[in-house]
């Protein structure tokens, strides 16, 4: 029996020898020794024993016994050498008793060489094992820019802080999100044990890296230990699940998808499904795993798509009357009376039964919650037969996705820039074309150089709009300042404390919310004048939804829906309209002088022509680093996450805000704060 398990080992360990070899890549093991730069390694650790997981032992310490083995650690030599029967002795022993004597590995990067124990290595990989206990000394890499790198040093911290090495990730910040979904499930989730808090530290000092950085410590475990069972059966679940779809021909590692599948479904969800649950879930989201396979950033489309010849329309396009209404629902998370920006969309949703009349059914809910968000939705589409949602605000994201992957017949859009999700698309309109018209009055009318901003959350578009709002008021005024508040702050009691700053600083001039808000009405909104005795409003930089809306069902209902995928069938699309698209403008007061509303208006035209862009030209960041000479691409001006050289003020970090702003931030937001 042992003799034919080894030929078959061999028969696989040939094939994988012919494969790299008919490719061009190294047949045998990996050698640490020919890997390793000696002047990188800063720090040997001692991580006493470990179990290790099987599918990250990928080499061998020295080229001793290297090509005794293919590249996948299975046997190359003649069964009737010394080498064969050890080995099959040793699956002898396996199979009667199973291996557990450990081994001796180092660990470079989260891979593991192997310095004893290569022949049990290559018997536990052959039955297919999960992991084998050893004596593990991991080999710490000098800190640098490399993605790799840094992408370690993230696994380091998260190692010491869960104990967890069996889960890898490519992308930067990863496993910072990891343990926040688990910690945030409410049944399985990371319930934090008692702090013993010991630290050991490299012989050369305070840190091996000489950052001053401890790079192990026995510190406060963010998990139980049985949160750390349940996180490895899922993981071993969904690996399972994830192979047998063909995962692993995707070009990103299996913890990669496991984190987007926990962050769609819940980790509690994910921790009670069988094999085959996960399986159906994951053929359910794999166009979420090819987008990330792809590496896709967001399609952002600037303009509304040319409509298609009237023919091709016919022919594809959905057919509306009266008799037939198309049926579309906008989900709140409250009373658009009490938000100045859900007010705004239900203005829009207005604006759609004036133009389609009794061609569209609109309806309107109210849900505060992701779970509330994702009732309502099955609701409308189970029973009230709608075909398309707007879900208004940026943290219905998730239960958009989880709903619009349970539904794909039904176009479900959410209001929020750079989500990278097939099976939804987004919207957004580019506020901050009119944010520059109206930094260009306040700076036009300033006698003090001084003019205020008051900004909500720190999040994708606003930081464009702060920006663009002081490149406007510096293109005519080169010495006028713009002073930035956050009205989400935690040491900010409210905005009387901000605009009593504002004041005592000598602002005239103030860029407030974009809109009153029905149930409070009040003058401040839009850009205004401070003046001892009233605020005078000057302009309004305003969304038309309702614009915006109107050209998106139009553009379903010609046909032209499918249009916007030319780019790639995975891509994720977002549609960021502005002043050619007629979804954004400007309002002036009959206060602003007729000289500077002339030239302002003949700015907007040539926004609304394509023929000025609010960051063509030079553009500054506070620190005097030049971004852009020529002008800044879309991508980039999404992701701001700095500001223009006359903005007074900075970004605040996630721990700076209230805690009712971080939810939104930490989905949306430009700037993150520091791990812990």
């Amino acid at each position: 029996m042992s003799i034919e398990l080894y030929e078959k080992a061999k028969k696989q360990g040939i094939k994988a020898y012919k494969a790299s070899v008919s490719t061009g890549r190294y047949p045998y093991l990996p050698v640490l020794d020919d890997i390793l730069d000696k002047d990188t390694v800063v720090s040997d650790v001692n991580m006493g024993l470990v179990d290790i997981p099987l599918d990250r032992v990928v080499g061998t310490s020295t080229a001793g016994r290297t090509q005794a083995f293919a590249s996948n650690f299975m046997p190359l030599m003649d069964e009737k050498t010394e080498f064969g029967s050890k080995w099959s002795n040793l699956s002898d022993a396996h199979l009667s008793e199973g291996i557990r004597d450990a081994i001796k590995v180092y660990e470079y990067l989260n891979y593991y060489y192997v310095v004893e124990g290569n022949k049990r290595v290559s018997v536990l990989k052959f039955f297919e094992a999960d992991s084998v206990p050893a004596f593990v000394t991991r080999k710490i890499p000098k800190l640098t820019d490399d993605k790799e790198i840094k992408i370690y040093y993230e696994f380091m911290d998260f190692n010491r802080k869960t104990g967890v090495n069996f889960i890898w990730f490519s992308n930067e910040g990863s496993f910072k999100r990891l343990i926040d979904v688990v910690r945030e499930a409410p049944i399985h989730g990371g319930h934090q044990q008692d702090d013993n808090t010991t630290t050991e530290v490299s012989a050369g000092g305070d840190s091996a890296d000489g950052s001053g950085i401890a790079l192990r410590q026995e510190s406060a475990k963010v998990w139980s230990e049985d949160t750390i069972l349940e996180l490895k059966a899922a993981y071993r679940r969904f690996a399972t699940g994830f192979k047998n779809r063909g995962g692993n021909h995707l070009d990103i590692t299996t913890g990669d998808a496991f984190l987007a599948f926990i962050e769609l479904e819940g980790f509690d969800e994910v921790c009670e499904m069988s094999i085959e649950d996960m399986q159906e879930a994951i053929g359910s989201m794999w166009q979420e795993f090819l987008v990330i396979n792809e590496k896709y950033e967001v399609e952002v489309s600037l303009n509304p798509p040319e409509e298609r010849n009237r023919v091709i329309s016919h022919l594809l396009g959905q057919k509306i009357s009266p008799q037939k209404p198309l049926k579309v629902a906008f989900i709140y998370d409250r009373d658009p009376l009490q938000s100045e920006w859900l007010y705004q969309h239900e203005l829009g949703r207005n604006h759609l039964k004036e133009v389609f009349g009794d061609s569209i059914n609109t309806l309107k809910i109210t849900a505060k919650t992701e779970e509330e968000t994702i009732e309502a939705i099955q609701e409308l589409v189970e029973n009230e037969k709608v075909e398309v949602v707007f879900t208004t605000t940026a943290n219905m994201v998730d239960a958009s996705l989880k709903c619009a992957i349970k539904y794909p017949d039904v176009k479900i859009l959410n209001c929020s820039l750079n989500t990278s999700h097939r099976y939804i698309r987004t919207y957004a309109a580019r506020l901050y074309e009119a944010k520059f018209l109206s930094g260009m009055v306040a700076g036009a009318l300033t006698k003090t150089n001084k003019v205020g901003y008051l900004a909500d959350y720190p999040i994708y578009g606003v930081t464009a709009n702060i920006n663009a709002f002081a490149l406007g008021a510096k293109m005519v005024n080169p010495y006028a300042k713009v002073y930035l508040k956050w009205s989400t702050l935690k040491n900010t009691w409210g905005k009387e404390e901000i605009y009593n700053a504002f004041y005592s600083k000598g602002i005239d001039f103030v860029s407030d919310q974009d809109m009153i808000t029905p149930s409070k009405a009040s003058r401040r909104f839009g850009m205004y004048q401070v003046t001892d005795e009233e605020v005078v409003n000057m302009t309004m930089a305003t969304y038309n939804w309702g614009i915006m809306y109107e050209k998106l069902i139009k553009m379903m209902i010609r046909g032209g829906w499918d249009d916007s995928d030319s780019e790639g069938e995975n891509k994720p699309i977002n549609y960021w309209w502005g002043f050619t698209a007629g979804v954004v403008d400007i309002i002036f007061s009959e206060k602003v002088p007729v000289g500077t509303r002339r030239l302002v208006e003949t700015m907007r035209e040539l926004m609304k022509e394509g023929r000025l862009h609010t960051f063509d030209g030079e553009v500054y960041a506070q620190s005097g680093e030049l971004i852009s000479s020529t002008g800044m691409d879309i991508e980039d001006i999404i992701k701001m996450n700095w500001l223009v050289d006359n903005v007074v003020g900075e970004i605040p970090e996630i721990e700076e805000l209230k805690d009712k702003a971080k939810p939104i931030v930490e989905l949306k937001g430009v700037m993150k704060g520091s791990e812990e």
